[in-house]
């Protein structure tokens, strides 16, 4: 009967080490994507001359209401 039940808490331990390992590997993976997302989002961002930005015009207000629900 304890054959048994080492061999039992042996495989639970192998079960428990495997995640580990896999958890591991996980954690690793979003690090490394997670520094890659910051170094695009780091970058500068450039305008092109001329370019005033955003501006409301009476165009784009007749979208917003026909988009309205």
């Amino acid at each position: 009967m304890s054959q048994q039940k080492s061999e039992a808490t042996d495989t639970g331990r192998r079960q428990f080490i495997k995640a580990m390992g896999v958890a591991g590997g996980a954690v690793a993976a979003v690090a490394v994507a997670g520094e890659a997302v910051a170094e695009v989002a780091d970058e500068p961002k450039t305008e092109t001359k001329g370019s005033q930005g955003y501006r409301e015009t009476d165009h784009v207000r007749a979208y917003y209401d026909s988009a309205r629900i």
